[in-house]
């Protein structure tokens, strides 16, 4: 489940309950949270999808606190 930035769930990644942290080119604020999941990949698919926003790709980057952030591209971002 895709979860929305907001002041809860940043405070909820800085505590280490969610897996992955989602962003987007040249934003700051990243979009949203999520744990990676298989089902978490299909929702992103399906958003972009359904924003017209063309194939998506995601480029993962690794902490060393396990977690991941992805930055979520396609060809009309």
């Amino acid at each position: 489940m895709i979860h929305t930035y907001s002041n809860e769930s940043a405070t909820r990644w800085d505590r280490g309950e969610f897996r992955v942290q989602l962003l987007l080119p040249n934003d700051t604020r990243p979009m949203g949270y999520c744990d990676g999941s298989a089902e978490d990949l299909a929702e992103l698919t399906a958003m972009a999808e359904a924003e017209g926003a063309g194939e998506l790709r995601i480029q993962k980057k690794h902490l060393k606190t396990g977690r991941e952030i992805w930055t979520l591209e396609s060809d009309e971002m």
